[in-house]
C-alpha cells in the first residue's frame, strides 16, 4: 500500500541504511553480574555519512530539503556550546553549499578549556560555520529573532533550524530509522522494545510516531536528558510525535497523549550536559566490550538507563531491544576531565 510518507521531499545526507548490531560482548558482560538481558542490538546512527555521524542528519535530510525548496542560502540553527547538532547541521550546511550561523549557548556550567575549545566546538569552525556565543541568561528567541532580520537586512534568504531540529518536519528522519530497523530485522525476532535518549525530544517523538502509525506492537523508552520536568517532556514529546504522524499520514487518524509516552527520569543527574558515574561507568563498559563510543550527554546517559531498565528487569529475556546510539562521540574530548581517572589507570611509558 502506497504511503504519504514515502513522497515527502528529503535530500540524501545519510547514505546507505546504518547498521544494527549485535552487542554479545555487552550480554555476556552484564550476564556476568547477574543480570538477565533481553537480546540487545545498537542502531548505529553514529555511522550517519555527514559532519561525523550522528542522529541529527537524519531530521537534516528533510529540515534541509525544506530550506532548498524555500530558497534559503543561510542556515541558523542554536544549541548548548558542545551542541552535536549545531556540528552536524555546519557540516550538512557545507556539503550543501549554504551557509550556517551556530548560536552557542553557555548552558552547561563547565569552564575547562577542553570544554569550551575542543570537540563539537572546534568542528563547528572547521566546517566554517559563523559562531556565536551567548550567556546562558540570554534570550534565545530574542537571539534568534535578531539574527533572523540581521541576515535579512544584509539580503539573505535565512531557514531556521530549530534546536536539535526538532519540529514535525524534522522528526520525520526518525519514522524512516524505524521503518529502516524494522526493514533490517524482518526476518529476525519482532523488535518490542527501542531505547532512545531524549533532550530536545525529536528523535524519541518521531520514532514514537512512526510505532503508532506503522508497528504499535513496538515500545518506544526516552531516557530523560535535558528537562528534569518528566511531565512536561512527556507533554512536549507526544505534542510532537502527534504532529509529525499527521505531516507522515494526513489521511491516518492517529491520537497520541502524553500517557503514550514511556520516559525513564532517573538518570540526569545534576542536570543536562553534567556526567553522572552510571554515565561514565556505562560508557566503558560499552567501549571496552563493543569498541562503541558513546557521548557523555546523550547516548552514555541512554546507556546508564538501559543497562538501568534491565537490572530493574523491565524486559523479558526473550524481547529483543534497540538501543540508538545517537553518535556525539567528538563530544568525548570536551569531556576530558570528567574522566581523568582512564589516565590515570593508563600504564606509564616504560621508554
Amino acid at each position: 500500500m502506497a504511503r504519504h510518507f514515502d513522497t515527502i521531499e528529503r535530500i540524501d545526507l545519510v547514505g546507505p541504511p546504518t547498521a544494527l548490531q549485535e552487542m554479545p560482548r555487552l550480554t555476556a558482560a552484564l550476564e556476568t553480574i547477574g543480570l538477565q538481558c533481553p537480546r540487545l542490538l545498537v542502531k548505529r546512527e553514529d555511522l550517519t555519512q555527514t559532519a561525523g555521524g550522528g542522529n541529527k542528519v537524519r531530521k537534516l535530510e528533510y529540515l534541509l530539503a525544506d530550506a532548498k525548496a524555500k530558497g534559503a542560502d543561510t542556515i541558523i540553527t542554536a544549541g548548548a556550546l558542545q551542541s552535536n547538532h549545531v556540528r552536524q547541521t555546519a557540516g550538512a550546511a557545507a556539503r550543501l553549499g549554504l551557509d550556517c550561523i551556530g548560536l552557542l549557548f553557555e548552558t552547561v556550567p563547565n569552564k575547562t578549556v577542553a570544554y569550551t575549545t575542543s570537540g563539537n566546538v572546534f568542528l563547528d569552525s572547521v566546517f566554517g560555520a559563523e559562531i556565536r556565543t551567548f550567556p546562558a541568561t540570554a534570550n534565545g528567541r530574542q537571539v534568534l529573532d535578531d539574527v533572523l532580520e540581521e541576515m535579512k537586512a544584509k539580503g539573505k534568504t535565512p531557514y531556521i533550524v530549530p534546536v536539535g531540529g526538532s519540529n514535525e518536519t524534522g522528526c520525520l528522519g526518525y519514522i524512516r530509522t524505524l521503518n529502516e530497523i524494522f526493514e533490517q530485522a524482518r526476518q529476525d525476532n519482532p523488535v518490542n522494545h527501542i531505547i532512545v535518549a531524549n533532550g530536545s525530544a525529536g528523535t524519541h517523538a518521531g520514532l514514537a510516531a512512526g510505532a503508532a502509525l506503522y508497528t504499535p506492537s513496538t515500545l518506544v523508552h526516552g531516557i530523560s536528558v535535558l528537562n528534569p520536568d518528566a511531565d512536561k517532556v512527556r507533554e512536549t514529546t507526544a505534542s510532537l510525535a502527534q504532529a509529525t504522524a499527521r505531516v507522515a499520514e494526513p489521511e491516518r487518524e492517529i491520537s497520541i497523549g502524553p500517557d503514550d509516552i514511556l520516559l525513564h527520569e532517573g538518570f540526569l543527574g545534576d542536570g543536562y550536559g553534567m556526567p553522572t558515574p552510571e554515565m561514565a561507568a556505562a560508557l566503558r563498559l560499552v567501549a571496552r566490550t563493543e569498541g562503541l563510543l558513546l557521548d557523555p550527554v546523550y547516548s552514555g546517559k541512554a546507556m546508564a538507563g538501559l543497562i538501568g531498565l534491565i537490572q530493574a528487569e523491565v524486559f523479558m529475556p526473550d524481547e529483543t531491544v534497540v538501543f540508538i546510539a545517537t553518535g556525539g562521540s567528538p563530544g568525548l574530548f570536551a569531556y576530558v576531565d570528567s574522566f581523568n581517572d582512564e589516565l590515570a589507570e593508563r600504564p606509564a611509558d616504560s621508554t
